[in-house]
């Protein structure tokens, strides 16, 4: 198991409101290990955004600790933080860009920070473009560029100092969903060619779904569930997980007698429901039904309400435990 490159002890990040403190953030305890994609999952007001700040210290914490490499960003001086900040890139949902700059110009910005020349960072920058598949827009102003393309050149430009983790706050929230796809696809691919941890901060499970291996859940400034992101799916422990992967579409159906069964790559293609209805001789209704694509594998989920009759429910639970189907009741909807 790789080493942990970010760990977040006890941290708290509270404002003042007149004359009232109110907590954004409290007793945040993650790690995040070196070559992860992390998801950072939550709902609007959550607090994840509050985190993600807090990690680079755009926002300094009121409390606790963020240890990058082994070493706490609460403590470090002025340059130590800028230094580490540049081993520290970050995407924005708006991109962020310079308007009178061009796609080359942009990337070249943190560079110029850095006191690097000219002739290296435009080298750089021509490098990165290439990487991102903007190698013909390098003379493109953010105006003469689509959302997608905006976004793949703020990528680039975070990569520009050759950061050791991408801090991704909702950064396809403003794009339409083929764009997200391939936005997503770039980053899990920056991850695996160049090793760079990225933490993803979003508020879609379907974001989380696609690229991250680790989640975690935030709720009211408070770490909820944390896990790898097929358990979590699997196995939900706490209502605010549950309310992600269960869909909204539930909350209004019938609560007698709902079982939710999970499908994972090998059973989405047998007849399960078929076979279960067959081998128990009595019909249940399908509710809900829907597939997700977790790290490039196949899961399916359906809610399914049994009969009436104890024992016929008792037959198609006992026949489910004995083919190795999760058959979760759903008293909590």
């Amino acid at each position: 198991m790789a080493d942990p490159i970010i760990e977040i002890v006890n941290l708290e990040k509270k404002f003042r409101n007149k004359n009232t403190e109110v907590y954004a953030l409290q007793g945040i305890n993650l790690s995040i290990r070196k070559g992860d994609i992390f998801g950072i999952i939550g709902k609007s007001g959550a607090g994840k955004s509050t985190l993600v700040r807090c990690i680079n210290m755009l926002e300094r914490p009121t409390g606790g600790s963020v240890l990058f490499e082994g070493r706490d960003m609460c403590r470090l001086s002025t340059a130590e933080l800028r230094k580490a900040r540049r081993s520290m890139g970050m995407i924005f949902q708006q991109f962020n860009l310079l308007m009178q700059r061009t796609a080359e110009e942009n990337v070249c910005f943190p560079l110029e920070l850095a006191g690097v020349s000219r002739e290296k960072a435009r080298s750089r920058a021509c490098e990165l473009l290439e990487l991102v598949g903007l190698a013909d827009r390098i003379r493109s102003y953010p105006s003469q560029l689509s959302g997608g393309q905006k976004q793949r050149v703020a990528i680039a430009r975070a990569l520009a100092t050759n950061p050791d983790v991408l801090l991704c706050d909702e950064a396809t929230s403003a794009l339409d969903p083929a764009t997200t796809e391939s936005i997503l696809s770039l980053i899990k691919d920056i991850n695996q060619r160049l090793g760079i941890t990225a933490v993803i901060i979003t508020h879609e499970m379907s974001v989380i779904e696609k690229i991250c291996n680790q989640v975690a859940i935030i709720s009211h400034g408070k770490i909820a569930e944390t896990g790898a992101v097929e358990e979590v799916f699997f196995h939900p422990r706490t209502e605010e997980a549950r309310q992600l992967v269960i869909p909204e579409a539930l909350q209004n159906m019938p609560h007698e007698r709902l079982y939710r069964i999970i499908f994972n790559g090998r059973s989405s293609f047998e007849p399960v429901i078929g076979n279960l209805v067959l081998a128990c001789g009595c019909p249940v209704n399908i509710m809900f039904a829907d597939t997700r694509d977790i790290g490039g594998t196949a899961f399916g989920q359906m809610v399914l309400q049994l009969p009436d009759d104890e024992s016929v429910c008792r037959k198609i639970r006992d026949y489910a435990e004995a083919k190795g189907l999760m058959l979760e009741e759903m008293s909590h909807v």
